[in-house]
């Protein structure tokens, strides 16, 4: 298998399917002169990821920017070598880079994984609420939503009509260990709730659509 279209642009490259075992899905969206990746997979994966980006033929278009959803390795795990491979730009929540940055094995859950994580050095990062990214005439919001983990973002985009939401672990897990917190969760996941999105995107377990299958998964979540 190689890569999935999902939508204008948007495509699915990789997960635990398409890429390998270990990995998170790694969504890919294209833009009139650039492509973006949104997480990286668990590392061992980053050669076969770049050859599904190849095999869109998608004009050659570089992939300038990598969006890092939260800082566990199933999603961080192979960023420094696509940026190594293709040049791009990390971009992530402030504590989402303090944790890269110490590569710390426990918030990163490398040691579930049998991973030693590296140090992942981002190069663009917020601390407010939400980072708002513009490019050609679209914006890309990325909005903190702690909870799976301290350092959670999602991303969302407005495009022909639609509303694309690429949400992380909607699903969790929320665990001590990785420095989880309940009650913000909850919180997070009303937030999404309340961006009304048409497709979702989720972390591991693939494309939701319409709007009332994406708002009834999430709240699944909420009991």
């Amino acid at each position: 298998m190689s890569a999935e279209k999902i939508f204008e642009g948007i495509y699915l490259v990789g997960s635990s399917e398409l890429s390998d075992s270990a990995d998170c899905c790694v969504y890919l969206v294209e833009f009139s002169d650039e492509l973006l990746l949104i997480d990286s997979g668990a590392g061992e994966s980053a050669p076969r990821i770049i050859e599904n980006i190849y095999s869109l033929n998608l004009k050659n278009k570089p992939v300038k920017k990598l969006i890092l959803t939260h800082c566990h390795i199933d999603h961080i795990g192979g960023a420094n070598q696509l940026k190594d491979r293709l040049g791009l730009k990390i971009i992530a929540h402030q504590k989402c880079a303090e944790i890269l940055k110490n590569a710390d094995p426990a918030l990163t859950a490398s040691k579930w994984y049998g991973i030693e994580p590296e140090p992942i050095m981002v190069d663009q990062s917020f601390s407010g609420p939400e980072l708002e990214i513009k490019i050609d005439d679209e914006i890309l919001h990325l909005i903190y939503i702690p909870g799976h983990s301290p350092d959670s973002i999602a991303v969302y985009l407005d495009r022909a009509g639609r509303r694309v939401l690429f949400g992380q672990d909607i699903h969790g897990p929320i665990h001590p260990a990785l420095g989880s917190n309940a009650k913000q969760y909850q919180e997070s996941l009303k937030r999404l709730i309340e961006l009304k999105a048409d497709i979702l995107c989720e972390g591991h377990f693939g494309i939701f659509e319409p709007a009332s299958s994406v708002e009834r998964y999430i709240r699944s979540y909420l009991a």
